[in-house]
């Protein structure tokens, strides 16, 4: 009977910067939302807020992600050429400096050696990339994939609690975005540890109490300033 685990490495950048757009996405529309009401601004001046909050966040994480991620690609590549240069330069200490690097994780040296032999006959730069560098496929930036998902989910996200500041009545914005945009994190911290395979209340209260931190402070802002205004 064979037996074969499931694991969730393979989602770590899609699902980082998913989670984060979406995440940021309900947080900050919510606390605009709420800072701008709490300053007594009128419905409509809020609902502008909110849209204008959505457009530039959305641009602003798909560039963030974007030119973070490209960072981190630009490196590995550096890496990885210097990898290929002294293998072309130098290949027998190549084979036993990933030999050693086995050998360093317990298995014995002469299997070390023969195990390094023949990964590298199969593939000599993937090899060091993985056991040495520890660049593996898994985990390779790709920064167009980071931007997009992390924009959408964004755009998704901040959407949300718009949508409820549009459908409800002034007078009960300020409390119905925050206790909406409150259950929109909590699902989505549950999902997001369902997908990473962790815990699903630790994931939720996690989101939730830094969104509900977040939106406070933003409210108190708003008084503030619409006390002095």
């Amino acid at each position: 009977m064979s037996h074969e685990e499931i694991h969730r490495s393979h989602r770590v950048g899609w699902l980082r910067a998913a989670v984060l757009g979406a995440n940021d996405g309900i947080v900050s529309t919510a606390s605009l939302i709420i800072g701008v009401a709490a300053a007594s601004t009128a419905q409509e001046g809020v609902l502008l807020a909110g849209v204008a909050g959505l457009v530039a966040g959305a641009m602003s994480m798909a560039a963030g992600e974007y030119v973070s991620v490209s960072s981190q690609a630009d490196t590995e590549n550096a890496d990885l050429a210097i990898e290929q240069r002294s293998l072309e330069d130098d290949f027998e200490s190549e084979k036993v400096e990933l030999a050693r690097i086995y050998e360093g994780r317990g298995v014995e040296p002469v299997l070390a050696h023969q195990v390094a032999e023949q990964l590298m006959a199969y593939d000599a730069l993937g090899a060091h990339a993985r056991d040495e560098i520890g660049i593996s496929d898994n985990g390779t930036a790709r920064p167009i994939q980071a931007a997009l998902s992390s924009a959408g989910t964004f755009t998704i996200g901040a959407a949300l609690p718009l949508v409820v500041a549009w459908a409800v009545p002034r007078s009960l914005l300020m409390i119905l975005v925050a206790l909406f945009s409150l259950a929109f994190l909590a699902l989505l911290g549950a999902i997001a540890a369902r997908a990473g395979g962790a815990s699903i209340t630790t994931g939720a209260i996690r989101v939730t109490f830094w969104g509900a931190l977040a939106m406070a402070l933003t409210a108190g802002v708003g008084q503030v300033f619409g006390v002095v205004a």
